[in-house]
């Protein structure tokens, strides 16, 4: 298992103060990609393979997941 206790998180440059609904992602020592609540940071964290990341961020800029 990979420790997240040494992992740089990053928030979206669109995450503003104001915003409730920000996540935070990290690239992890084993190639995979964690993902946790910015304001939660002793909460659950997801993980996902590199080619499960890459097709969400794909979907995402596909607009496949409801964007515009």
């Amino acid at each position: 298992m990979i420790d997240e206790a040494g992992a740089i998180w990053k928030k979206s440059r669109r995450s503003g103060s104001a915003s409730d609904n920000c996540v935070e992602v990290a690239h992890m020592e084993d190639g995979s990609i964690a993902v946790r609540d910015s304001k939660d940071h002793s909460g659950p964290i997801l993980r996902f393979d590199s080619a499960a990341w890459r097709q969400f961020l794909d979907g995402l800029s596909n607009t496949e997941l409801g964007g515009s």
